[in-house]
């Protein structure tokens, strides 16, 4: 196996271009593949943590009693459609908003608990949910105004549909063209080897001896590819993980665990091994004929 190490290395300083250009094309495959993850991970994650959130939030008129609050707060909690719900009251609501504007604390100066409204916050189990739920609280008489985030929720939704269909088709042509690179790269090599190669035979050499040297080769390219790739995206995500963290606030998404990243980087090594692996065996039995 030593030699097939020793004859691999051979081949690539032989032909550096064609090294650099495979090791590319893998860059590019595994890069996508890791954008895509991350993006689909995230968009997930996102979409989790609004559905999880109260989504639907009443707003009460001026006198409405505890007893009406209660009310409406036990009909919801016999919805199979409800999760959880939460009352707010004026003072909740005033703590609420002095933690939001702690920066600016002349806005909480100008603020009482008197002119906010009690509130009521409800949590579904789907988004789906929502607009029946926002449309029976709406008929309540000491309902003010209902609010939900339908269209935060629903282009959540599409946006994760979409991300997952085009990354997926994106990610699965990178590889598949990365595949073919390789095929065609050493197959290339082969076909340049070809009276090197029946000087070996000749010398008696086995057909595992000959073609084990391509194999790596190819196996080589695809781990260089996937560590570059890796690389590359951990470097990015270190660098915009303090501008991004200003945009998700309250969404945990970064910075990502280092485990999750060491996880995804052992996932990709393997993956670019058998891409590798099946692209030089491919281009072995097509070219080699031994």
């Amino acid at each position: 196996m030593s030699r097939s190490f020793e004859f691999a290395k051979r081949n690539i300083r032989r032909t550096p271009i064609q090294a650099i250009a495979a090791s590319m094309v893998m860059f590019l495959a595994f890069f996508a593949l890791l954008v895509f993850i991350i993006l689909a991970a995230g968009s997930q994650i996102t979409l989790n943590y609004y559905e999880r959130k109260p989504q639907v939030i009443a707003f009460f008129k001026d006198g409405t009693t505890s007893q009406d609050v209660m009310a409406i707060e036990n009909a919801l909690n016999q919805e199979t459609r409800v999760t959880k719900t939460k009352y707010v009251s004026k003072e909740d609501a005033l703590q609420i908003y002095r933690n939001f504007t702690k920066e600016k604390p002349i806005l909480s100066e100008l603020v009482s608990a008197n002119i906010l409204p009690d509130s009521l916050e409800i949590s579904t189990k789907s988004p789906e949910d929502l607009e029946p739920i926002a449309e029976v609280l709406i008929k309540e008489p000491v309902v003010d105004e209902v609010v939900f985030p339908k269209d935060v929720v629903k282009n959540l939704t599409s946006g994760t549909r979409v991300i997952r269909l085009v990354g997926g088709f994106a990610v699965l042509f990178l590889i598949l063209f990365a595949t073919l690179q390789i095929l065609m790269i050493i197959g290339f090599k082969i076909r340049l080897k070809r009276s090197e190669i029946e000087t070996m035979r000749l010398l008696g050499a086995s057909p595992s001896f000959i073609r084990t040297p391509f194999i790596l080769e190819g196996m080589f390219y695809g781990v260089v590819g996937a560590l570059g790739a890796w690389v590359v995206v951990y470097l990015m995500l270190w660098y915009f993980t303090p501008f991004l963290q200003g945009y998700l606030e309250e969404i945990k998404l970064l910075p990502l665990s280092p485990i999750l990243m060491l996880e995804l980087l052992g996932a990709s090594i393997i993956v670019a091994l058998v891409i590798g692996c099946l692209g030089s065996i491919s281009a072995v039995r097509r070219y080699l004929k031994i």
